[in-house]
């Protein structure tokens, strides 16, 4: 049995938007009966607007058809969760290969992404200067959880919770570059980031009224600019 619902607006155009949102679809997917139009009662004048009520029923085909993608999004689920527990164990592996034994790895899955923490002494080599290692490594680390996989999995490394510090810092510098902006009235810089060190500046800055930033430059040399608006 097709799927119909009732719906009701001022206008008859306001109903069938109201009645295509709920349902998911377009015009053409639906078939359009209207019901009653009628005046509402109102104490204060009789020229009240009207209430449109129409019933609005999928056409069978439609019906078969969501049936279908969502047998499809849901067979896409489980498959990319299969992926990614698959991706997990290739990492964990993998640094396990190359770390020392006295160092920690842990993998987890959060909403589709796979974090990895990695904790121990004497962990400082794998940051390197200005996070150069962290990232070398996090590359490596996506390239090894992407590989044979259809759909692109997200992977995000952090070394002694060196990424949360840097985030800091970075925020940090980004309110007092922008107050020296508004000051000099004058563009600034910055020294070349990794697209992650980047964005953390524009997040950070996006909802200026008086500053705004864009990136130049091609990586490994990308730079944040920091502009009056």
């Amino acid at each position: 049995m097709s799927k119909s619902i009732i719906v009701e607006g001022n206008t008859t155009n306001e109903a069938i938007e109201k009645g295509l949102k709920e349902l998911g679809v377009s015009k053409e997917m639906v078939e359009i009966k209207t019901l009653e139009e009628e005046k509402k009662r109102s104490f204060y004048s009789i020229l009240a607007p009207r209430v449109v009520k129409i019933e609005m029923t999928l056409k069978e085909n439609v019906k078969i058809e969501k049936e279908k993608n969502k047998v499809i999004k849901q067979k896409n689920i489980n498959k990319n969760i299969v992926e990614i527990e698959e991706a997990s164990k290739r990492i964990q592996d993998f640094l396990e290969k190359i770390l020392d034994k006295d160092i920690k790895c842990n993998v987890n899955i959060r909403d589709f992404i796979i974090y990895v923490n990695i904790e121990g002494e004497e962990i400082n080599n794998l940051i390197g200067y200005r996070g150069v290692t962290i990232n070398a490594l996090q590359v490596l680390v996506t390239a090894v959880a992407n590989k044979n996989v259809d759909t692109k999995i997200m992977v995000i490394l952090d070394v002694g919770n060196y990424r949360e510090k840097r985030k800091q810092t970075l925020e940090e510098l980004a309110e007092k570059i922008s107050k020296t902006v508004i000051k000099t009235k004058k563009s600034i810089t910055l020294e070349p980031m990794s697209a992650f060190e980047r964005k953390i500046i524009h997040t950070k800055l996006q909802d200026s009224d008086k500053v705004k930033t864009f990136s130049k430059g091609e990586e490994p040399h990308r730079r944040v600019v920091i502009t009056l608006k």
